[in-house]
Parts: C-alpha cells; structure tokens; sequence
C-alpha cells in the first residue's frame, strides 16, 4: 500500500493515496452547509505557519498495523519546514534507522475553494509524489483523510495534526478497517522546535 510505505518509513511509507471521498468528509461538509457555509468559509492558508523551522523529531512506529501485533520501532530526527507563499509549504524529514538514511519529502498546498489543505508525501526511494491526504484545522488542531487499498482490503486513513504549542507539536497516523467505527494508530511523531524561521517566512 502506497501510503504506509510511504509514511510508514515515516512513514516507511514508500509514499505519510484515491481521490479523497470518505464519508466523514462529506458529513463534514453537509455541516458546514446546514450552518449556512460558516465553517467552509473559513480562511485557512496560515494554518501552517507555526510549524516553519527546523525541528528535532521522535518516530514510533507500529510494525504491523492492523494484524494485532504490539510491536513498535523508534527512530530520532529532524523535519525542516519552509514557506513558499500563503497556502503552500515543504518539509524535509530525515531519519537514520537499521535499514538506512531516510529522507521524507512533504509538500503542502492550499486549496482556497474547498478551504481545506492537500498534503503530499514523497521519499529518497521513489521519487514521485503521493497522492493527497485531505483535510482542514478546527480548534487548534487538524485532521486528514484518504481512502485506499490495504493488503487487499479497503481502508481509510487519518492523518492527524495536535498538542500544537510554540514548541511543540504531535503528528498520528492511523488506519481503520471498518469504515471509520474504530482505529488503530501506526506512526506517533513528536516534534520539537529548534529554530524558528515562522518570521522570516511571512
């Protein structure tokens, strides 16, 4: 599966995936429209700028999602974030573990119409771009959703943005299988500011 081998090296993910259509997005959206379009007109093109700078980061991943297994790895690195306009960042994720050096490629981009954020993935082994997790800010914090194939089954994915303070943040993946009713989590990033570079980006 494209996204858990692309997240799951940060996924080890060989890039965290169908156009986003799960049905949490589409209650999300018929919300909006019956507060008469309040939440959808939001402006969320900042949303990211507090995550602009160079950052120590924590990976803990769970090798086996979805069958079980308990067994965990964690690895220690960096994520260096930059700005390219209003709406549109990258981030570079660098780690070292037994299999090797990784790097993680992010790109984030967004969309003004459908205010939400499309966020990509790409790494040093397959030099492509995924396609995107889907989502939007609410309250502080942030989710994004996919839907896509899993060793022969269909799943959705969450990518989940939290715990944002001045210094830190917490980044989750899960997946589940029942069509949302339960999730398992997979990969727990926590990250750490080291310099931050939010100023010289606006």
């Amino acid at each position: 599966m494209k996204l858990f081998e692309r997240l799951g090296f940060w996924i080890l993910l060989s890039c965290f995936v169908l156009v986003f259509q799960p049905l949490h997005g589409t209650a999300q959206q018929n919300s909006a429209a019956a507060n008469g379009g309040q939440e959808s007109a939001r402006d969320g093109q900042h949303d990211f700028d507090w995550d602009i700078g160079t950052w120590k980061i924590h990976v803990r991943r769970l090798q086996q999602p979805l069958t079980g297994s308990t067994t965990w790895v964690e690895y220690d690195g960096t994520d260096v974030v930059r700005k390219f306009w209003d709406g549109a960042n990258q981030g570079l994720v660098e780690w070292d573990s037994p299999s090797g050096h990784l790097q993680i490629f992010t790109l984030r981009l967004y969309n003004p119409e459908a205010h939400q954020w499309n966020v990509y993935f790409a790494n040093s082994a397959v030099s492509t771009l995924s396609q995107p997790v889907i989502g939007e800010f609410k309250d502080g914090s942030a989710e994004f959703y996919d839907q896509e194939t899993y060793k022969g089954r269909t799943i959705l994915v969450r990518f989940g943005v939290s715990d944002i303070t001045p210094n830190s943040c917490r980044f989750e993946q899960a997946f589940s299988a029942d069509g949302g009713k339960t999730w398992e989590a997979n990969l727990i990033v926590t990250e750490t500011l080291v310099k931050d570079e939010s100023k010289k980006a606006q």
